[in-house]
C-alpha cells in the first residue's frame, strides 16, 4: 500500500471504534481519534477489559470465593467473565500493541462491546 492509501485508510478510521490488544493481554475498546509516526494511538470513550486473575480462575473453578460472581461452574469448564473499567482518553504505546482490531458497528450489541 503506498503511503498516500494508508493515510487515506487511517482517515477513514478516525471516529470508527477500534479494539486494541496490548502486549500485557488487556484490551481496549474506544473512538480512534489519532496516531503518530511511532504508532501510538489515542483512544476516546475507552473500556480497558483484563482477563481474571489465575486466583479467581482457581476460586471460580473450586467455588470458594464469592469473588467469582459473574462466573459459571460446570462438570469440565469453568468460565470466568473478564473485569472492566471506563477509562475515558487513553494513549496505548504503539511499542506495546500487539493487534488493533476495526469494531464493525451491531444493532443488537450492547453499550459493553465485549459483551454478546
Amino acid at each position: 500500500m503506498d503511503e498516500n492509501k494508508a493515510v487515506q485508510y487511517l482517515d477513514s478510521l478516525i471516529g470508527r471504534t477500534l479494539r486494541v490488544h496490548a502486549t500485557d493481554t488487556r484490551i481496549f475498546v474506544g473512538t480512534f481519534k489519532c496516531t503518530d509516526a511511532a504508532r501510538n494511538i489515542i483512544l476516546a470513550s475507552t473500556y480497558e477489559y483484563r482477563f481474571p486473575s489465575p486466583a479467581t480462575v482457581r476460586d471460580a473453578a473450586t467455588g470458594t470465593n464469592d469473588s467469582a460472581a459473574g462466573s459459571a461452574v460446570d462438570a469440565s469448564n469453568v468460565k470466568v467473565n473478564m473485569t472492566s473499567r471506563f477509562i475515558g482518553l487513553v494513549v496505548v504505546p504503539g511499542q506495546h500493541i500487539t493487534k488493533i482490531e476495526l469494531e464493525e458497528p451491531s444493532s443488537s450489541r450492547a453499550r459493553d462491546p465485549l459483551k454478546k
